[in-house]
């Protein structure tokens, strides 16, 4: 029979069962639906400040999909003269709040503005695109409805750890890689069992978020594990591993190493991620010139140290090595 862990004990990420009411308080609020934004556009949405609306990430083979990007470029086309004329002279992209180093809001820190590296990325477009680094719209979005805010058009476009592969490219555009992860298994530290994604998952209870590459690779092959939860949000995962519902959750490796680093009580599991992904920029079918755009901004941040400068501040430390982003490919 399954017990539960001792919650308090459990949820020490940031301060035991306060942890719990934070963690808990934020996935409810993702249940909300993101508001629809018009032609003329409104500023419900958040800027970094406290006041979000807020809604209900192995990459695929390049051979096999042709996941190459559009080449970078400055000019300006349909999609982003529709940007800069609508009322409100900002862009709305879809990120996330929970995502610790990555899109998130500090406790510890007054204002509770979103910060990481995400964060960075879509404030280098905002700057590209308006010349002012905070002319972006912030709209949090969970993980299983990334694709459906491009499609509606609530957001612009989605900067929140997503990878590329072939069946998302039926959907969005994606720009070229600007981080390179993979799958890993993050579980409790006194959870010996379990080494990693292998055989030792078998009969233990798996948490993956509902749309993702981890939900697909499980249905792949899961060594006899149950792989029945599935939640809205990745961060939900690690609630429910806290409060002792599941066993382990599978999940990119860089957002594992951020959920570890809230969370000292759990770590990765098995020495590298099982598959190899890149995070990229997804954007609305079709908005060939947004996407280019969207390329030359990244260019220019791998060439200028920006994405050095950012990974040093919010990843280095919590995924222990050096890295540089990977190299573009461009299909013309």
């Amino acid at each position: 029979m399954r017990t539960r862990r001792g919650t308090a004990g459990r949820l020490r990420g940031w301060g035991g069962t306060g942890a719990m009411g934070l963690a808990c308080a934020l996935t409810g609020t993702l249940l909300l639906v993101l508001p629809q934004w018009g032609e003329g556009g409104d500023d419900r949405a958040d800027r970094g400040g406290p006041a979000a609306s807020v809604a209900a990430p192995g990459r695929a083979d390049a051979d096999d999909c042709n996941d190459r990007s559009l080449s970078p470029s400055s000019d300006d086309g349909p999609t982003i003269d529709k940007i800069k004329n609508r009322e409100v002279k900002k862009l709305v992209v879809g990120v996330d709040q929970n995502s610790y180093r990555w899109g998130y809001r500090d406790p510890n820190k007054p204002g509770g503005e979103l910060e990481g590296f995400d964060i960075d990325l879509a404030h280098k477009i905002a700057e590209e695109i308006f010349g002012d680094r905070d002319a972006v719209v912030f709209r949090a979005i969970p993980t299983n409805q990334r694709i459906p805010a491009i499609q509606s058009g609530q957001v612009d476009m989605v900067v929140r750890t997503m990878t590329v592969n072939c069946k998302r490219l039926e959907d969005v555009d994606f720009s070229t890689g600007y981080f390179e992860t993979g799958q890993q298994v993050l579980a409790p530290k006194k959870v010996k069992g379990i080494t990693g994604y292998n055989p030792s998952l078998a009969g233990k209870k798996i948490c993956s978020a509902s749309g993702s590459i981890a939900e697909e690779e499980l249905k792949k092959k899961n060594y006899g594990a149950d792989i029945s939860t599935t939640v809205p949000n990745q961060l939900d995962c690690l609630v429910r591993l806290q409060l002792g519902e599941v066993d382990a959750v599978v999940t990119d490796s860089a957002l594992a190493a951020g959920q570890a680093a809230q969370d000292p009580t759990v770590e990765l599991k098995g020495k590298e991620p099982f598959t190899t992904e890149h995070y990229a920029v997804a954007m609305k079918k079709g908005s060939d010139d947004l996407v280019r755009r969207v390329n030359k901004v990244l260019d220019d941040y791998r060439k200028d140290d920006g994405w050095q400068k950012s990974y040093d501040k919010w990843l280095k430390d919590g995924l222990k090595k050096k890295a540089s982003p990977p190299d573009p490919e461009y299909r013309d």
